[in-house]
């Protein structure tokens, strides 16, 4: 795959972890009960190949039938014990797979809603690709990786316990090859992620396009226009098929880094045992180890390879496809302003927080925002919404530490935004409707927030901004330029590439997308929130509130926070907002 493609399976990658992180810490009972029942099975391994080595020196070896029987006996019922956990295995699985699944129903149906709210006549014909296919596709693939990775790490356990156990030799033997053919299969993840992506767009544009075709059936008939629209399929049809070939030759790669880490430690050990016999391991001991790798550890190891190499990529491009990402219980009226996400999970503070903060532009003046209440998490995409003047760019004043609230505390990263003392908050950048370009070289304008910023990071900015063509026009980085040779949408964008290289952890933007097109702004915004750190919006279409993870509504005496879909359930002015609200509206 394109070194682009594994760019965005790493940014796919840092965008699902933490929303999958606070989804399972909020099913705590169901991890508890799934380790639980597998410290059973990592029993049952450790009595494995503990008890064959014990069989062997202690009874067999020594003439001691009874001794070995007892002991063979022993590891038996270790397995029949261990099989018994296997059910409570999967009633602990069950509450965290359907949770999941019922998640992404309700997101699915939720951005159907949305885009045919936001514009009606455009149907969004990926959405049963995403409600039906996608979500069963996230089920299972979820459902096998959490069987996988629990047995996988409660079986090693036991299997590296027994090996100490027994001789701790043998774990200086089996282990490097071990982990070298675990780190060579895992160097292969994002690119088969990527290869994954690319198959599911060319699943959802075949069913997009077959859609459209259904519905205009007689027109392309009575237009003569089947030879062209067959060939249009044909051509989707020949990508999805290439597409499925790249999947079987990274699948044909994962295959041999599997086969290394699993007969490499085998043949490691038979090589040692003459070293590890003259060292005083016994036979039983060499035997028990063998059968820890072959009965235990390596298929375990087999299992979770296959997984994350099948499994888990499909999971994360799913996951990445859906809106709002994180999969959650059904979502229940909330306060105005509370967060959708659980900001500062993990013990850090929320990126932002506003506390009952009320702001007037003087003594007896109606004020603008009253009693206030938001937390904003780290990482989070929040878009601003609401009529004009409402005070939505006052709230971005008062992120930034331009503005002192009137009434009430706002906190970033648990430090007052306009603290004058020794302990500064981190820095965040705001950017206003009219962008600052001062005259000077592009690479200068760009540089301003981060003079050391490497080559390679300026490049990478260019290209997910799109900033390329806008370069090359002024005459490269190196040229002179000034706001009197620009537009007041290459002023924006030059003014997004400087906040995108900025060390920033907080941007702020006060519509500072509204002079560039509906598809140059929907590319800035999704590489801003692709950035490190978090993006505060004020939104100028309805297309921004859909791109982010939650929306807070401002209208004078109240707000309201949550997404997309919920908002268009309980807020009227909202519902109002997208109905006059179009895409690629000023």
């Amino acid at each position: 795959m394109t070194a682009a493609g594994t760019a965005y399976e790493r940014g796919a990658l840092r965008r699902v972890l933490p929303q999958g992180r606070r989804f399972l810490l909020r099913r705590k009972r169901a991890l508890l009960a799934l380790a639980g029942w597998s410290v059973l099975e990592s029993a049952q391994t450790f009595a494995g190949g503990y008890g064959v080595a014990r069989a062997l020196d202690d009874g067999f070896l020594a003439g001691r039938t009874d001794v070995g029987l007892l002991w063979l006996a022993m590891t038996g019922a270790a397995t029949v014990l261990g099989g018994l956990a296997v059910r409570g295995v999967f009633t602990g699985l069950a509450g965290l797979v359907e949770p999941l699944r019922d998640g992404l129903v309700r997101r699915a149906v939720s951005q159907a809603l949305a885009t045919a709210v936001a514009d009606p006549a455009r149907a969004d014909g990926t959405a049963v690709s995403r409600l039906t296919h996608q979500t069963e596709i996230a089920r299972d693939s979820f459902a096998g990786l959490v069987l996988t990775v629990r047995s996988f790490v409660f079986t090693a356990l036991g299997a590296l316990l027994g090996m100490a156990s027994l001789a701790p030799a043998l774990l200086l033997v089996v282990l490097p090859p071990l982990l070298l053919g675990l780190v060579v299969f895992l160097a292969t993840l994002v690119p088969m992620a990527a290869a994954q992506r690319a198959f599911l767009d060319a699943d959802e544009a075949l069913a997009a396009r077959v859609g459209a075709v259904g519905a205009g059936l007689r027109d392309v008939v009575a237009c003569g226009g089947e030879r062209r629209t067959a060939e249009a399929l044909d051509r989707l049809i020949d990508a999805e098929a290439r597409l499925t070939r790249c999947l079987a030759r990274w699948a044909a790669v994962r295959t041999l880094a599997l086969g290394a880490a699993g007969r490499l430690p085998v043949v490691a050990l038979l090589v040692a045992a003459p070293w590890l016999l003259r060292g005083g391991l016994s036979a039983g001991a060499l035997l028990g180890a063998l059968t820890y790798l072959v009965q235990a550890l390596l298929p375990a190891l087999h299992a979770l390879m296959t997984a994350l190499g099948a499994a888990g990529t499909r999971l994360l491009v799913v996951l990445d496809r859906f809106p709002a990402g994180t999969p959650a219980p059904p979502p229940g009226r909330r306060p105005a302003g509370a967060p959708g996400k659980d900001p500062g999970v993990g013990g850090g503070p929320p990126a932002a927080e506003l506390r009952g903060v009320s702001f007037a532009y003087g003594c007896g003046a109606r004020p603008v925002l009253d009693g206030l209440d938001l937390v904003v998490a780290p990482g989070e995409h929040l878009a601003v919404v609401g009529p004009s003047g409402i005070g939505k760019s006052t709230l971005t004043a008062l992120l930034a530490g331009l503005l002192t609230p009137t009434r009430g505390t706002v906190a970033l990263w648990g430090v007052p935004a306009r603290d004058h003392g020794r302990q500064e908050p981190p820095p965040r950048a705001l950017l206003p409707q009219q962008a600052y370009v001062f005259t000077g070289t592009v690479r200068e304008n760009l540089l301003y927030l981060c003079p050391d910023a490497p080559p390679e990071r300026v490049e990478r900015m260019t290209r997910a901004l799109g900033l390329r063509p806008l370069v090359r026009r002024l005459g490269g980085l190196d040229a002179m330029t000034g706001p009197g040779e620009l537009s007041n949408g290459e002023r924006q964008l030059l003014a997004l590439g400087r906040a995108y290289l900025s060390p920033a952890p907080l941007l702020l933007l006060d519509e500072a997308t509204c002079h560039l097109d509906p598809e140059a702004e929907e590319r800035a915004e999704r590489a801003l929130a692709a950035r490190p750190g978090t993006l505060v919006v004020v939104a100028h279409r309805v297309s921004s509130a859909l791109r982010a993870d939650r929306v807070l509504v401002l209208d004078g005496e109240r707000a309201d926070c949550g997404t997309h879909g919920e908002l268009l359930g309980r807020s009227a002015l909202y519902r109002d907002l997208v109905g006059l609200w179009r895409p690629g509206a000023g």
